[in-house]
């Protein structure tokens, strides 16, 4: 890329560029990237964290607010919406605005409403803290990692870099879910929302020292397609959501009107983005099958995990009678499998392959979803419990480095906003489905065995289900991946070995270190 317009010629702000090769040498430079690297990690790892850390909390919050089931879902689920629903927008205002300057908004926005969220005395006002939390991770996300696609020389750096930020984003779940336990035995639920606000000011207080802002694209700004998009992925998530809480309103008229309205303005918006000069999505970020694939499987392995998340945790204290406190211990080993798993997957990924690697890993995810299904069944921590979500999370763990990988493989600097609000756009709305359907295979079947059982008996056979669907959810992303993702090697081989210049001149200077 260009240096900024400001100062062209002059050095040091040519070093302020997108520039991925500008201050590559010299242990100053490493020690910036290494710098700017931990920041970005630490704050998607807490836009993450923050879609579970609730969770453990959710019987305390329920006590506290006296909310009823559907406020309680949508504690979680709010998050979710906006965070989904908003991620190409700030993706795409990264790109024409500065990825520091939304990335440094975004974290700002979400350190306030954490603050205020914390102080919250009604079950309405905690709900709009969470939705503007959302807003605020949409903002700072794409950005974020859009941040690293431009600082990091494609090649070992980046997979290394991308390694590193996956190990730490993969991990934000099972963080979430542990240190929600933590601090509601030894605090207060409150604390879910107040620990960001530290963390948050120390990042932002780094960021404006140690980022470098990227150059504003010239052009009009995609008002239609930013509508249109928006609104489509806001209504989509909105309509998942509210048609599985409680038990399952499918066929309520809010709901089938959210989704009809999303049905409509989905190709509209696919539309408007063909003949935009200046798109919000670029369209050519889907002309290829890799990417197409990477997106689908993302959004499908999301909806097995995040289910697998919320109703574990529901598992383990309203029918096996965990404290917060015993819960946050048991993910302690699953969180350390995430983030072993992803430095592991980022060697591997250049001799296995995007393909191999992200199938095997579903494999074993899957088997071990499959047999959490059974977990009901047995009242043993070790057979019941353990192994299966051993194979689960270490399957997943595999899965994040190759995937983020090939979403992100030869994608323009002009573009990587985009790129990366379109990942973490399927990651998110992938999970609102899954909190969807495994929410209403699991509410449905409680309510059919109420009659004839426990309460307890009948929430067992609910998640068990629930598990079974996960599994199958599993399986399909397994299939997709198989018939869409590169075999044999890595996605740059792959795209060196079919004379794409980019990938053969990186392929090159890979064999040349």
């Amino acid at each position: 890329m260009t240096a900024a317009p400001r100062a062209p010629r002059t050095p040091p702000d040519a070093n302020a560029t997108a520039d991925p090769e500008a201050g590559a040498a010299g242990t100053a430079g490493s020690r910036s990237r290494t710098v700017a690297l931990a920041i970005i990690s630490v704050a998607q790892l807490m836009f993450l964290l923050d879609a579970t850390i609730v969770n453990v909390a959710l019987p305390s919050i329920q006590g506290a607010l006296r909310l009823s089931g559907s406020d309680l879902e949508w504690i979680v689920a709010s998050y979710s919406v906006a965070f989904g629903g908003l991620l190409i927008l700030g993706g795409r205002l990264g790109d024409i605005l500065g990825r520091r300057r939304m990335f440094t908004a975004g974290m700002a926005l979400f350190t306030v409403a954490s603050l205020l969220g914390g102080f919250a005395q009604e079950p309405w006002l905690l709900i709009v803290c969470r939705t503007v939390q959302g807003i605020g991770a949409a903002a700072a996300s794409p950005a974020a990692l859009s941040l690293i696609a431009v600082t990091f020389p494609q090649g070992r750096e980046r997979d290394r870099a991308v390694g590193w930020y996956t190990a730490v984003a993969t991990a934000g779940g099972g963080v979430g879910l542990l240190a929600g336990g933590v601090i509601t035995a030894y605090l207060s639920w409150r604390w879910v929302m107040f620990v960001n606000v530290p963390i948050g000011v120390v990042v932002l207080a780094l960021s404006w020292r140690v980022l470098r802002e990227t150059p504003r694209q010239r052009g009009r700004f995609d008002l239609s397609g930013a509508l249109t998009g928006t609104l489509a992925a806001l209504l989509l998530v909105h309509g998942l959501i509210s048609g599985a809480s409680d038990g399952g309103h499918w066929t309520d008229p809010s709901v089938l009107a959210a989704l009809g309205v999303a049905a409509v303005l989905l190709p509209a918006f696919v539309v408007i983005e063909r003949r935009g000069s200046q798109p919000l999505v670029p369209l050519r970020l889907f002309a290829g099958r890799t990417r197409c694939g990477t997106y689908a499987v993302l959004a499908l392995t999301n909806t097995a995990m995040f289910g697998i998340f919320f109703f574990l945790t529901l598992f383990l204290q309203q029918v096996w009678g965990y404290s917060p406190l015993d819960t946050a211990l048991v993910y302690i080993p699953l969180t350390c499998l995430l983030v072993v798993g992803a430095k592991a997957a980022s060697r591997f990924v250049t001799f296995l392959g995007a393909r191999a690697l992200v199938c095997w890993g579903l494999l074993a995810a899957s088997t071990g979803m499959f047999w959490l299904s059974r977990i009901g069944e047995s009242e043993g921590y070790a057979t019941g419990m353990l192994v299966p979500t051993v194979l689960t999370y270490a399957g997943l763990a595999v899965t994040g480095v190759p995937l983020t990988l090939a979403a992100l493989a030869d994608v323009a600097d002009q573009d990587s906003g985009a790129a990366s609000g379109l990942l973490s756009m399927f990651r998110q709305i992938g999970g609102a489905i899954g909190l969807a359907v495994l929410g209403t295979v699991v509410w449905s079947t409680v309510a059919s065995a109420a009659d004839t059982t426990s309460a307890k008996d009948a929430l067992a056979e609910g998640i068990g289900h629930g598990f079974l669907v996960a599994g199958g959810v599993a399986v399909l992303s397994l299939l997709v991946a198989f018939f869409t993702l590169p075999p044999h090697t890595s996605v740059r081989a792959e795209r060196a070995g079919s004379g794409d210049p980019a990938a053969v001149r990186d392929a090159g200077e890979r064999g040349k270190g």
